[in-house]
């Protein structure tokens, strides 16, 4: 390779050296285009969502509060009330019963067999009380005879045509009529009071055997499935968990400043982090009465404020009717309310609900 003249140094190259620095030159120069065109790209496009949200947490909008949460609603553990096995859970997860309709049963045989004795503990009272009312009615008649008896007797004594021992006999009788009448009418009322107390056996054995089919107690969405039959519970133990759809809401944290406007059954808005496109009427039914720290979830409008209160934002339970194969608890979103009287809503926190 010929050594070639660099004109301004006057040093010997060969050409590979050459070849060698121009490829490291536009190497140097992609990388630059690259980094320009990466700084004067144009950013992403934010999200409607995120623009409502950097806007309200940035206090840009007055009258306004806000605060993130997410969708919870009561739950209730549907349990039994006897101890027993599963013999059949009716519902599936994810599905909706209303109040009265069957989750479960268990095991009753036991129960019908108990509910046979107590049928003929009742039948065996009423007889009872058929011997007590047939010893009544001949005690009544018993005593009709000895009273007539007695009377005739005391007529003749005074009249001198009866001996003392006649007339002794005849009230002894009378006396002893009035005995067993007595103790007949006390026999029938025991028998009433067996009949009572065999019908009231039965009237809690049907009760029981009434329980051991569980029903819903409210309007709801299966939660989780928590037994399966064949398994033995123990009285108490849950076998289902329900959603309670009539109480669907969304907890809320604010500042003391933001609180103190707000009244019960205020207006409320909320948006959900999957459907930011709709915007959900809410109803302020709680206001807590004592200040707590910031819970971890929760985000402010610049830092973490130290002392927060508790607001309960509910949806009304006729939307909720109305979209409930919708409605899915946990899900995040920013809920919103006025601190300034008379203060109309935006815009974009006019309510919009899906078609």
């Amino acid at each position: 390779m010929q050594p070639v003249q660099r004109a301004a140094g006057g040093c010997n190259l060969d050409m590979d050296d050459l070849r060698n620095e121009g490829a490291m030159s536009n190497r140097f120069l992609l990388a630059l285009t690259i980094v320009l065109a990466a700084n004067v790209a144009p950013a992403v496009a934010e999200s409607p969502f995120d623009a409502l949200k950097a806007r309200f947490f940035n206090r840009q909008t007055m009258g306004i509060a806000s605060s993130n949460g997410r969708i919870e609603s009561q739950t209730v553990d549907v349990a039994t009330k006897y101890a027993g096995r599963i013999e059949a859970v009716m519902v599936a997860e994810g599905q909706i019963v209303d109040p009265g309709d069957p989750v479960a049963r268990i095991d009753d045989r036991e129960t019908q067999a108990q509910m046979m004795g107590a049928r003929a503990a009742v039948m065996r009272a009423k007889a009872v009380k058929s011997v007590a009312e047939a010893s009544t009615a001949q005690a009544q008649s018993a005593l009709s005879v000895a009273e007539t008896n007695h009377d005739r007797v005391q007529k003749l004594h005074a009249e001198g045509h009866a001996s003392d021992a006649v007339r002794d006999d005849a009230v002894n009788a009378f006396t002893s009529a009035k005995a067993a009448l007595r103790m007949a009418e006390a026999q029938l009322d025991e028998s009433d009071a067996l009949i009572a107390s065999a019908n009231a056996d039965l009237a809690r054995l049907e009760i029981a055997l009434d329980d051991l089919t569980i029903r819903a107690p409210v309007r709801g969405r299966v939660a989780y499935r928590l037994r399966e039959p064949g398994e033995v519970l123990a009285a108490g133990a849950p076998i289902v968990t329900l959603l309670d759809l009539s109480d669907i809401y969304m907890n809320i944290y604010l500042q003391a400043a933001d609180v103190g406007p707000l009244v019960l059954n205020d207006e409320a808005r909320l948006i959900l982090d999957p459907i930011p496109q709709f915007v959900i009427p809410a109803t302020v039914t709680f206001i807590s009465p004592e200040a707590q720290f910031t819970p971890k979830s929760v985000e402010t409008a610049s830092e973490r404020e130290d002392l927060v209160f508790r607001v309960k934002l509910r949806v009304p339970p006729e939307l909720v009717e109305r979209f409930e194969d919708r409605v899915k608890t946990g899900v995040r979103g920013l809920g919103f309310v006025r601190t300034l009287p008379g203060t109309d809503w935006p815009a974009d926190l006019a309510v919009k609900l899906p078609e």
